[in-house]
């Protein structure tokens, strides 16, 4: 995600499948062998996201388990909300 001031925040899954929320600069596509290609590309209407381009963030929710850490964060904008989990490694986006 990308605000208005074009600070960058990553959202992915870590190695110990927790969530990792972390600021960054965007990164150009890359490679991962025999694990496939991680393509950067602008947001269509693919991501859940995508419905909320523009607005502001007016909370966020975290969940987390004491021995694993971050599990899931919840992002609500003014018309919804947006959760980020991991499960079984695989990071998870749904909107409602």
């Amino acid at each position: 995600m990308i605000d208005n001031e074009e600070a960058a925040t990553h959202v992915t899954t870590g190695s110990d499948w927790c969530l990792v929320v972390e600021t960054s600069v965007p990164v150009e596509g890359y490679d991962m062998a025999e694990s496939g290609r991680v393509e950067v590309a602008p947001v269509h209407r693919e991501t859940p996201f995508a419905d909320h381009i523009g607005e502001t963030v007016l909370a966020v929710h975290e969940e987390a388990a004491p021995d694993t850490g971050r599990l899931a964060l919840e992002l609500t904008f003014e018309s919804g909300r947006v959760r980020c989990e991991t499960w079984a490694g695989d990071l998870r986006l749904s909107s409602n």
